[in-house]
């Protein structure tokens, strides 16, 4: 049968079963349309979580000093074990594997002053590399911590971009002066706006950033907060993490084995879980999109069957001039793709428009902005291309394997 021919039949169908077939249009397009803009905003989601997670660094570990749980070698429990800056030097002499480190020093409760604006936050005493693993980038116009800072202890200081709010209220900040315990800093940059939903002293907007050298020879000490480092690949961190326990457990008398003695937080881990997260919830967002187009798959499935019991006579009429079983089959199932072809092209159109239309509702900074990405697009295709071979399969085979005699009666 030619293509024309099965366009005319469909045609004629339609007109007979008018308010079914619409209704089986509805159903397959709404279900296509459910799960388009499920898996936009799961995907949207997705991004914002990754998105937020980044504004505190990519694959960054940070250690802590911490308080002995174990007896080891004479020394009792409850000693307080305390980094110094050398103890980064001494992990990336001793570590290959680690890619780039650095110490940091904090303080909180630091007065910083311009006019007649206080503030009162964390200052970190950080090295040059410390601002490409934290994502931490300066707006134009400034810069960030550089080599010559280090060397010379300049009194320069970087500003979180809440911070600038505060104390200058917008206006031009870099190559001004403000105080720090009454020491005049001069501000070299303020940070480029990012997005944070983690941290582990404050928010980067919150807080300021001197030499660590600086910071060093400011408060007379070496002992710092915590070492950050990122390993050169992301699948030996756990090699790593056991390498920092051993270097820092031989020249601190502690068991290595203490996990108190030195906290370790690898945020590798959060990228680890989110991959099985988001692939669990888009699965999961595409079965209850699944389910929707499904019932709309039944209608189809049914109004073919009604279809198949009607045309009974015309079946065994082309049957008994000689048309095949596959002959039949063919054109009850691609009868059946038309109807579920224009459902799914009519659900995407309005799948897609409702995903266009959320990108101008203000909720990205809390569950992102729905996304309409070839994934999502292959999603839907390939759950509707089940459903419509479901659906058009069943009726097509029934109406193959009837009988020509009991056709040809009815």
């Amino acid at each position: 049968m030619s293509i024309f021919s099965l366009l005319t039949e469909f045609t004629r169908d339609l007109r007979q079963q008018k308010l079914r077939t619409a209704l089986t249009v509805f159903g397959i397009m709404w279900g296509t349309a459910t799960i388009i803009v499920l898996l936009a905003f799961s995907m949207g989601f997705r991004d914002q979580i990754i998105y937020s997670m980044r504004g505190m660094g990519d694959e960054i570990v940070i250690v802590w000093p911490g308080t002995t749980s174990k007896a080891h070698q004479g020394y009792g429990i409850g000693r307080r074990i305390q980094l110094r800056e050398s103890d980064a030097w001494l992990l990336q002499k001793q570590i290959p594997d680690i890619h780039e480190i650095g110490p940091e020093y904090s303080r909180w409760g630091q007065e910083i002053r311009y006019g007649d604006r206080l503030n009162s936050l964390n200052i970190g005493g950080v090295y040059p590399n410390y601002g490409d693993m934290r994502n931490i980038f300066p707006q134009e116009g400034g810069r960030w911590l550089n080599e010559i800072d280090i060397e010379q202890r300049r009194r320069v200081i970087f500003l979180g971009d809440k911070v600038h709010e505060i104390l200058f209220n917008g206006d031009d900040a870099v190559g001004k002066y403000v105080s720090i315990n009454g020491i005049p800093f001069m501000v070299i940059g303020v940070m480029e706006p990012k997005q944070q939903n983690s941290s582990y002293s404050a928010r980067d907007q919150d807080r300021t950033f001197i030499p660590a050298t600086t910071f060093s020879a400011l408060y007379g000490t070496e002992r710092i907060n915590n070492i950050i480092y990122t390993p050169v690949d992301p699948r030996v961190f756990e090699e790593v993490h056991t390498q920092v326990r051993q270097v820092l457990s031989r020249k601190y008398k502690f068991d290595a084995s203490d996990m108190d003695a030195v906290t370790i937080w690898d945020t590798n881990e959060f990228w680890k879980f989110s991959v099985y997260f988001f692939l669990g919830m888009n699965l999961f967002m595409g079965m209850i999109g699944a389910f929707t187009l499904a019932v709309g798959g039944i209608g189809v499935a049914n109004i073919m069957f009604v279809v198949v019991q009607e045309r009974m006579p015309e079946i065994g009429i082309r049957r008994s001039v000689g048309a095949r079983r596959w002959n039949i089959m063919t054109q009850f199932f691609a009868e059946t793709f038309f109807v579920v072809a224009i459902g799914g092209v009519l659900g995407y159109m309005i799948g897609w428009a409702i995903v266009q239309a959320m990108q101008y509702i203000p909720i990205s900074e809390y569950v992102g902005t729905p996304q309409f990405t070839p994934a999502v697009g292959l999603g839907a295709f390939a759950v509707l291309a089940c459903v419509g071979l479901a659906a058009g399969l069943l009726p097509a085979r029934r109406a193959s394997r009837l009988d020509v005699v009991e056709c040809l009666r009815s």
